[in-house]
């Protein structure tokens, strides 16, 4: 297996991409399905793509990083990148998310979380925060059913930064630029499975981030 497709297995697995959508992706950017028949270039083509919609290629050793681990790490992760794709801080850093964590709770790092109060406290104090910041709307769904993923209601939160007179009744588009970026036709937003949220985020990301300015927790 080559380089390139080997990171396009990677990019599909960080990006949380279903065998439909994944395959719908690699057609339209080059009108093949499998990474194994594409040239170097077209390949090159779909990494770039990727990278546009949060694909971050693991870095190497010579950077010095490490992975950041324990039970609350991932989900500390995400919510740092929700931030980032709010528009609401500069650096997506595990760095800073990990100074985030120490402020509150005291803890220099993920993996010194072994107690829920701490973990709650982390993820909730971030949670708190981009309710606050973002209008995100944690723990109030009003009845939508399409809302009960973390990621949708990031999602509609950075459409609200995007067009601030849209509500939940006349989304403006949202329904559409969705079903776009997914490359799939959907009837209901409830259709939309949670962990391609993450690829919607990442694309409206781009889109707050050229017109907010960042700011810090």
């Amino acid at each position: 297996m080559t380089s390139s497709i080997a990171a396009i297995h990677v990019a599909r697995k960080q990006l949380d991409l279903d065998e439909d959508v994944y395959r719908a992706k690699l057609v339209a950017i080059t009108g093949k399905s499998s990474a194994k028949d594409m040239t170097e270039a077209e390949r090159q083509k779909v990494l770039s793509e990727f990278r546009k919609v949060g694909f971050r290629p693991a870095p190497g050793r010579a950077a010095g990083r490490r992975q950041i681990t324990g039970r609350y790490a991932k989900k500390l992760q995400a919510l740092w990148i929700a931030a980032w794709n709010l528009g609401l801080i500069d650096d997506r850093d595990d760095k800073a998310m990990l100074a985030f964590v120490k402020r509150q709770t005291g803890l220099d790092d993920t993996r010194f979380l072994h107690h829920a109060d701490d973990g709650r406290a982390a993820i909730e104090g971030l949670k708190g925060w981009l309710k606050r910041e973002a209008a995100v709307m944690f723990g109030n769904t009003n009845g939508c059913e399409w809302l009960a993923a973390d990621g949708a209601k990031i999602a509609w939160a950075q459409w609200r930064i995007l067009y601030p007179d849209a509500n939940l009744m006349v989304r403006k588009g949202f329904d559409q630029a969705v079903s776009e970026i997914l490359g799939i036709r959907l009837v209901w937003l409830a259709d939309v499975k949670p962990a391609h949220w993450q690829t919607v985020m990442n694309i409206f990301g781009e889109r707050v981030r050229a017109v907010s300015k960042a700011g810090t927790p």
